[in-house]
């Protein structure tokens, strides 16, 4: 993933985090999960490209 593409996945990652928590509507729910979930991978693609070990991080939301 390109860097503007990053950006663009994160910005519509707040947008859903921000509907859900202004709705608690469910649909909002799944799609801020599913936009968080390839931020993590991505970060944790490019943080194993440049050799950086993180801990795993913990859910925002429980499962």
């Amino acid at each position: 993933m390109d860097a503007k593409t990053f950006f663009t996945k994160v910005t519509l990652m707040r947008k859903a985090q921000k509907e859900y928590f202004k709705t608690r509507n469910q649909t909002a729910l799944r799609n801020s999960k599913a936009l968080e979930a390839e931020i993590d991978k991505e970060i944790e693609r490019v943080n194993n490209i440049i050799g950086i070990k993180q801990p795993k991080q913990t859910k925002l939301f429980n499962d």
